[in-house]
Protein backbone atom coordinates (compact mmCIF):
# COMPACT_ATOMS: atom_id res chain seq x y z
CA UNK A 1 0.00 0.00 0.00
CA UNK A 2 1.41 3.38 -0.97
CA UNK A 3 1.96 6.26 1.42
CA UNK A 4 -0.75 8.16 -0.44
CA UNK A 5 -3.26 5.32 0.11
CA UNK A 6 -2.36 5.09 3.81
CA UNK A 7 -2.90 8.82 4.20
CA UNK A 8 -6.35 8.69 2.62
CA UNK A 9 -7.41 5.80 4.87
CA UNK A 10 -6.25 7.48 8.07
CA UNK A 11 -7.92 10.73 6.96
CA UNK A 12 -11.15 8.88 6.23
CA UNK A 13 -11.14 7.31 9.70
CA UNK A 14 -10.55 10.73 11.26
CA UNK A 15 -13.41 12.25 9.30
CA UNK A 16 -15.68 9.36 10.32
CA UNK A 17 -14.82 9.86 13.99
CA UNK A 18 -15.60 13.57 13.71
CA UNK A 19 -18.95 12.79 12.09
CA UNK A 20 -19.78 10.31 14.85
CA UNK A 21 -18.89 12.90 17.49
CA UNK A 22 -21.07 15.51 15.81
CA UNK A 23 -23.97 13.06 15.63
CA UNK A 24 -23.62 12.20 19.32
CA UNK A 25 -23.51 15.87 20.25
CA UNK A 26 -26.63 16.52 18.22
CA UNK A 27 -28.43 13.64 19.91
CA UNK A 28 -27.49 14.88 23.37
CA UNK A 29 -28.61 18.38 22.44
CA UNK A 30 -31.94 17.03 21.25
CA UNK A 31 -32.49 15.13 24.46
CA UNK A 32 -31.64 18.08 26.69
CA UNK A 33 -33.02 20.83 24.50
CA UNK A 34 -29.74 22.73 24.74
CA UNK A 35 -28.38 24.25 21.59
CA UNK A 36 -31.23 22.88 19.46
CA UNK A 37 -34.41 24.14 17.84
CA UNK A 38 -36.45 21.50 19.67
CA UNK A 39 -39.00 22.93 22.15
CA UNK A 40 -37.34 21.41 25.22
CA UNK A 41 -36.17 24.09 27.67
CA UNK A 42 -32.89 23.60 29.54
CA UNK A 43 -34.88 23.57 32.79
CA UNK A 44 -36.85 20.47 31.71
CA UNK A 45 -36.13 17.02 33.09
CA UNK A 46 -36.16 13.88 30.93
CA UNK A 47 -39.14 11.81 32.09
CA UNK A 48 -39.01 8.77 29.81
CA UNK A 49 -39.31 6.58 32.92
CA UNK A 50 -42.81 8.02 33.39
CA UNK A 51 -44.02 6.75 30.00
CA UNK A 52 -46.52 4.07 30.99
CA UNK A 53 -47.08 0.73 29.26
CA UNK A 54 -49.48 1.34 26.40
CA UNK A 55 -48.38 4.96 25.80
CA UNK A 56 -47.07 4.04 22.39
CA UNK A 57 -47.38 7.53 20.87
CA UNK A 58 -44.71 8.95 23.20
CA UNK A 59 -41.18 8.66 21.84
CA UNK A 60 -39.73 10.78 24.66
CA UNK A 61 -41.21 12.66 27.59
CA UNK A 62 -40.05 15.72 29.55
CA UNK A 63 -41.41 17.35 32.71
CA UNK A 64 -41.49 21.16 32.45
CA UNK A 65 -42.91 22.27 35.83
CA UNK A 66 -42.39 20.98 39.34
CA UNK A 67 -45.02 21.59 42.01
CA UNK A 68 -48.30 23.40 42.38
CA UNK A 69 -51.33 23.31 40.13
CA UNK A 70 -50.51 23.87 36.46
CA UNK A 71 -53.08 23.63 33.69
CA UNK A 72 -54.02 24.64 30.15
CA UNK A 73 -50.55 25.06 28.68
CA UNK A 74 -50.88 26.25 25.07
CA UNK A 75 -48.33 26.85 22.34
CA UNK A 76 -47.32 30.16 20.83
CA UNK A 77 -47.54 30.43 17.05
CA UNK A 78 -43.77 30.08 16.59
CA UNK A 79 -43.55 27.17 19.04
CA UNK A 80 -40.98 28.89 21.26
CA UNK A 81 -43.30 29.71 24.18
CA UNK A 82 -46.11 28.31 26.29
CA UNK A 83 -48.79 30.17 28.23
CA UNK A 84 -50.59 28.49 31.12
CA UNK A 85 -52.37 29.08 34.42
CA UNK A 86 -50.76 28.14 37.69
CA UNK A 87 -51.17 28.39 41.44
CA UNK A 88 -47.58 28.87 42.60
CA UNK A 89 -45.11 31.22 44.28
CA UNK A 90 -47.48 31.88 47.20
CA UNK A 91 -50.23 33.25 44.91
CA UNK A 92 -53.48 31.94 46.41
CA UNK A 93 -55.16 31.13 43.09
CA UNK A 94 -54.38 30.76 39.38
CA UNK A 95 -52.38 33.41 37.55
CA UNK A 96 -51.17 33.38 33.94
CA UNK A 97 -47.55 32.61 33.09
CA UNK A 98 -45.44 32.45 29.94
CA UNK A 99 -42.45 30.11 29.58
CA UNK A 100 -39.73 30.82 27.04
CA UNK A 101 -38.84 27.33 25.85
CA UNK A 102 -35.45 28.50 24.60
CA UNK A 103 -34.31 29.45 28.11
CA UNK A 104 -36.87 28.03 30.54
CA UNK A 105 -37.49 31.55 31.88
CA UNK A 106 -40.99 32.05 33.34
CA UNK A 107 -42.85 35.39 33.41
CA UNK A 108 -46.13 36.13 35.15
CA UNK A 109 -48.29 38.02 32.66
CA UNK A 110 -51.43 38.59 34.76
CA UNK A 111 -51.47 41.28 37.43
CA UNK A 112 -51.63 39.01 40.49
CA UNK A 113 -55.19 39.97 41.38
CA UNK A 114 -58.29 37.79 41.23
CA UNK A 115 -58.21 34.44 39.42
CA UNK A 116 -57.28 33.81 35.79
CA UNK A 117 -57.90 31.06 33.27
CA UNK A 118 -57.56 30.12 29.61
CA UNK A 119 -54.56 32.02 28.25
CA UNK A 120 -53.67 32.07 24.55
CA UNK A 121 -51.20 33.79 22.21
CA UNK A 122 -52.31 36.00 19.33
CA UNK A 123 -51.14 38.83 17.06
CA UNK A 124 -48.22 36.64 15.89
CA UNK A 125 -47.11 36.13 19.50
CA UNK A 126 -46.88 39.87 20.14
CA UNK A 127 -49.76 39.64 22.60
CA UNK A 128 -51.67 37.16 24.77
CA UNK A 129 -55.24 37.07 26.01
CA UNK A 130 -56.75 35.38 29.07
CA UNK A 131 -59.79 35.58 31.33
CA UNK A 132 -59.52 37.23 34.73
CA UNK A 133 -61.77 38.18 37.66
CA UNK A 134 -59.53 40.99 38.91
CA UNK A 135 -62.05 43.76 38.17
CA UNK A 136 -64.43 41.97 40.55
CA UNK A 137 -61.95 42.12 43.41
CA UNK A 138 -58.27 41.80 44.25
CA UNK A 139 -58.75 38.55 46.18
CA UNK A 140 -59.59 35.12 44.79
CA UNK A 141 -63.28 34.43 44.12
CA UNK A 142 -64.79 32.13 46.76
CA UNK A 143 -64.46 28.41 46.13
CA UNK A 144 -67.64 26.53 45.19
CA UNK A 145 -69.59 24.70 47.86
CA UNK A 146 -68.93 21.00 47.27
CA UNK A 147 -71.42 19.82 49.89
CA UNK A 148 -73.90 19.00 47.12
CA UNK A 149 -71.34 17.36 44.83
CA UNK A 150 -68.55 18.38 42.51
CA UNK A 151 -69.19 21.64 40.65
CA UNK A 152 -67.30 24.23 38.63
CA UNK A 153 -67.65 27.96 39.23
CA UNK A 154 -68.48 30.10 36.19
CA UNK A 155 -67.69 33.32 38.03
CA UNK A 156 -69.63 36.33 36.63
CA UNK A 157 -66.66 38.68 37.04
CA UNK A 158 -64.60 36.79 34.45
CA UNK A 159 -63.81 38.96 31.43
CA UNK A 160 -61.21 38.49 28.70
CA UNK A 161 -58.12 40.71 28.81
CA UNK A 162 -55.11 41.15 26.58
CA UNK A 163 -51.51 42.03 27.41
CA UNK A 164 -48.02 41.76 26.02
CA UNK A 165 -46.20 38.51 26.88
CA UNK A 166 -44.23 40.37 29.54
CA UNK A 167 -47.47 41.39 31.29
CA UNK A 168 -47.43 45.04 30.24
CA UNK A 169 -50.19 47.00 28.47
CA UNK A 170 -53.11 45.14 30.07
CA UNK A 171 -56.39 45.92 28.27
CA UNK A 172 -59.97 44.73 28.63
CA UNK A 173 -61.40 42.87 25.62
CA UNK A 174 -64.92 41.90 26.77
CA UNK A 175 -67.29 44.05 28.82
CA UNK A 176 -70.63 42.32 29.36
CA UNK A 177 -72.40 41.08 32.50
CA UNK A 178 -71.65 37.45 33.31
CA UNK A 179 -68.98 34.90 32.54
CA UNK A 180 -66.65 35.48 29.55
CA UNK A 181 -63.76 32.99 29.34
CA UNK A 182 -62.36 29.88 27.62
CA UNK A 183 -61.05 31.81 24.62
CA UNK A 184 -58.83 30.34 21.88
CA UNK A 185 -57.62 31.72 18.55
CA UNK A 186 -58.04 30.50 14.98
CA UNK A 187 -54.77 29.57 13.26
CA UNK A 188 -55.10 32.47 10.82
CA UNK A 189 -55.47 34.85 13.77
CA UNK A 190 -58.79 36.29 12.59
CA UNK A 191 -61.18 34.88 15.21
CA UNK A 192 -61.40 34.23 18.94
CA UNK A 193 -63.92 31.58 19.98
CA UNK A 194 -65.04 31.76 23.61
CA UNK A 195 -67.79 30.87 26.10
CA UNK A 196 -70.10 33.54 27.44
CA UNK A 197 -73.18 33.97 29.64
CA UNK A 198 -74.13 37.25 27.94
CA UNK A 199 -77.46 35.84 26.69
CA UNK A 200 -78.31 33.92 29.86
CA UNK A 201 -76.80 30.51 29.08
CA UNK A 202 -73.28 29.15 28.58
CA UNK A 203 -72.95 29.44 24.81
CA UNK A 204 -70.11 29.68 22.30
CA UNK A 205 -69.41 32.91 20.42
CA UNK A 206 -66.69 34.13 18.11
CA UNK A 207 -65.31 37.60 17.55
CA UNK A 208 -62.35 39.29 15.93
CA UNK A 209 -59.37 39.90 18.23
CA UNK A 210 -60.33 43.57 18.52
CA UNK A 211 -63.79 42.60 19.82
CA UNK A 212 -65.72 43.31 16.62
CA UNK A 213 -67.76 40.90 14.48
CA UNK A 214 -69.42 39.12 17.41
CA UNK A 215 -71.40 36.01 16.35
CA UNK A 216 -73.27 33.52 18.53
CA UNK A 217 -72.56 29.93 17.47
CA UNK A 218 -74.58 27.67 19.81
CA UNK A 219 -78.19 27.92 20.99
CA UNK A 220 -78.94 24.67 22.84
CA UNK A 221 -79.68 24.80 26.57
CA UNK A 222 -76.62 23.62 28.47
CA UNK A 223 -72.91 24.16 28.79
CA UNK A 224 -70.91 24.62 25.57
CA UNK A 225 -67.24 25.43 26.02
CA UNK A 226 -63.58 24.58 25.63
CA UNK A 227 -63.65 25.25 21.89
CA UNK A 228 -60.83 25.14 19.30
CA UNK A 229 -60.60 25.80 15.58
CA UNK A 230 -59.30 23.21 13.15
CA UNK A 231 -56.04 24.08 11.42
CA UNK A 232 -57.85 25.17 8.24
CA UNK A 233 -60.30 27.27 10.27
CA UNK A 234 -63.36 25.55 8.80
CA UNK A 235 -64.42 23.61 11.90
CA UNK A 236 -64.68 24.07 15.66
CA UNK A 237 -64.55 21.29 18.25
CA UNK A 238 -65.93 21.75 21.75
CA UNK A 239 -67.34 20.06 24.83
CA UNK A 240 -71.05 20.16 25.52
CA UNK A 241 -73.77 18.95 27.85
CA UNK A 242 -77.40 19.59 26.90
CA UNK A 243 -79.83 18.25 29.50
CA UNK A 244 -83.28 17.20 28.27
CA UNK A 245 -84.81 15.37 31.22
CA UNK A 246 -86.94 17.89 33.19
CA UNK A 247 -85.17 17.06 36.45
CA UNK A 248 -81.74 17.56 34.85
CA UNK A 249 -82.86 20.79 33.21
CA UNK A 250 -84.11 22.11 36.55
CA UNK A 251 -80.84 21.21 38.28
CA UNK A 252 -78.79 22.83 35.51
CA UNK A 253 -80.77 26.05 35.71
CA UNK A 254 -80.64 26.10 39.50
CA UNK A 255 -76.87 25.67 39.55
CA UNK A 256 -76.39 28.23 36.81
CA UNK A 257 -78.36 30.78 38.85
CA UNK A 258 -75.60 30.28 41.46
CA UNK A 259 -72.87 30.63 38.78
CA UNK A 260 -72.13 26.90 38.97
CA UNK A 261 -72.18 23.91 36.63
CA UNK A 262 -71.81 20.22 37.36
CA UNK A 263 -69.31 18.89 34.78
CA UNK A 264 -69.88 15.18 35.33
CA UNK A 265 -71.48 14.51 31.94
CA UNK A 266 -69.93 16.03 28.82
CA UNK A 267 -69.38 14.86 25.27
CA UNK A 268 -67.45 16.20 22.30
CA UNK A 269 -69.02 18.05 19.40
CA UNK A 270 -67.90 19.63 16.15
CA UNK A 271 -69.53 22.32 14.03
CA UNK A 272 -68.60 24.51 11.10
CA UNK A 273 -66.98 27.80 12.03
CA UNK A 274 -70.27 29.61 11.41
CA UNK A 275 -72.12 27.35 13.88
CA UNK A 276 -73.82 25.13 11.30
CA UNK A 277 -73.69 21.32 10.92
CA UNK A 278 -73.35 20.53 14.62
CA UNK A 279 -72.51 16.90 15.24
CA UNK A 280 -71.89 14.91 18.42
CA UNK A 281 -68.66 12.90 18.22
CA UNK A 282 -68.58 10.96 21.50
CA UNK A 283 -71.45 9.23 23.29
CA UNK A 284 -69.76 8.15 26.49
CA UNK A 285 -70.50 8.12 30.19
CA UNK A 286 -68.56 10.52 32.35
CA UNK A 287 -66.88 13.74 31.26
CA UNK A 288 -65.04 14.14 27.97
CA UNK A 289 -63.43 17.54 27.55
CA UNK A 290 -60.41 19.51 26.28
CA UNK A 291 -60.69 18.42 22.62
CA UNK A 292 -58.07 19.53 20.12
CA UNK A 293 -57.78 18.71 16.42
CA UNK A 294 -54.87 16.61 15.22
CA UNK A 295 -52.82 18.55 12.62
CA UNK A 296 -54.46 16.67 9.73
CA UNK A 297 -57.90 17.61 11.05
CA UNK A 298 -59.11 14.00 10.92
CA UNK A 299 -59.18 13.24 14.64
CA UNK A 300 -59.58 14.84 18.05
CA UNK A 301 -57.30 14.31 21.01
CA UNK A 302 -59.13 14.81 24.29
CA UNK A 303 -59.33 13.93 27.99
CA UNK A 304 -61.98 11.68 29.53
CA UNK A 305 -62.83 9.39 32.43
CA UNK A 306 -65.36 7.35 30.43
CA UNK A 307 -63.62 4.07 31.31
CA UNK A 308 -64.41 4.76 34.99
CA UNK A 309 -66.90 7.64 35.04
CA UNK A 310 -66.97 8.07 38.82
CA UNK A 311 -63.19 8.33 39.15
CA UNK A 312 -60.61 11.07 38.77
CA UNK A 313 -58.61 8.89 36.40
CA UNK A 314 -58.71 10.97 33.23
CA UNK A 315 -56.69 9.76 30.23
CA UNK A 316 -56.00 11.19 26.79
CA UNK A 317 -57.68 9.57 23.79
CA UNK A 318 -57.88 9.92 20.02
CA UNK A 319 -61.22 9.71 18.22
CA UNK A 320 -61.90 10.20 14.48
CA UNK A 321 -63.93 13.31 13.65
CA UNK A 322 -66.01 11.00 11.47
CA UNK A 323 -66.88 9.07 14.64
CA UNK A 324 -65.72 5.80 16.13
CA UNK A 325 -64.37 4.26 19.28
CA UNK A 326 -61.79 6.39 21.14
CA UNK A 327 -58.30 4.92 21.35
CA UNK A 328 -56.19 5.55 24.46
CA UNK A 329 -53.08 7.72 24.32
CA UNK A 330 -52.19 7.80 28.04
CA UNK A 331 -52.50 5.08 30.65
CA UNK A 332 -51.38 6.75 33.88
CA UNK A 333 -53.73 5.87 36.79
CA UNK A 334 -54.30 9.53 37.70
CA UNK A 335 -55.13 12.66 35.67
CA UNK A 336 -53.94 13.50 32.14
CA UNK A 337 -55.57 16.43 30.38
CA UNK A 338 -55.46 19.62 28.28
CA UNK A 339 -53.56 18.23 25.27
CA UNK A 340 -52.37 20.47 22.43
CA UNK A 341 -50.18 19.67 19.42
CA UNK A 342 -47.65 22.16 18.14
CA UNK A 343 -47.98 23.39 14.55
CA UNK A 344 -46.16 20.49 12.89
CA UNK A 345 -47.71 17.82 15.09
CA UNK A 346 -44.38 16.46 16.33
CA UNK A 347 -44.83 17.65 19.91
CA UNK A 348 -47.69 17.33 22.38
CA UNK A 349 -48.00 19.38 25.55
CA UNK A 350 -50.36 18.18 28.28
CA UNK A 351 -50.81 18.23 32.05
CA UNK A 352 -50.62 15.27 34.39
CA UNK A 353 -50.61 14.21 38.03
CA UNK A 354 -47.85 11.69 37.28
CA UNK A 355 -44.72 12.13 39.38
CA UNK A 356 -46.48 14.51 41.77
CA UNK A 357 -45.02 14.93 45.25
CA UNK A 358 -48.29 16.22 46.77
CA UNK A 359 -51.92 15.12 46.36
CA UNK A 360 -53.48 16.55 43.16
CA UNK A 361 -50.21 18.20 42.09
CA UNK A 362 -50.45 18.81 38.36
CA UNK A 363 -47.49 19.56 36.12
CA UNK A 364 -46.81 20.30 32.47
CA UNK A 365 -45.32 17.54 30.33
CA UNK A 366 -43.96 17.61 26.81
CA UNK A 367 -44.04 14.51 24.65
CA UNK A 368 -42.25 13.85 21.38
CA UNK A 369 -45.01 12.29 19.29
CA UNK A 370 -44.71 9.21 17.13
Amino acid sequence: MSAVSRGRRVGGVAVSLVLVAVALAATLAALTGAGSSLPVPPTAVVADSLIRPGETHFKHLWQLTFGGQNAEAYWSENGDQLIWQSTRDDWPCDQEYVMDLRTGHVTRVSNGKGRTTCGYFYDHDERVFFASTHLGGDSCPPMPDYSHGYVWAVTPSYDIFTARPDGSDLRRLTDTPGYDAEGTLSVDGKWIVFTSMRDGDLELYKMHPDGTGLMRLTHELGYDGGAYFSKDGKWICYRGHHPTDPKDVAEYKDLLSQSLVRPLEMDLWVMRSDGSDKRQITHKAGASFAPYFTPDGKSLIFSSNFENPTSRNFDLYLVPVAGGEPQPVTRDPSFDGFPMFNANGKWLVFESNRNGTQPHETNIFLAEWK
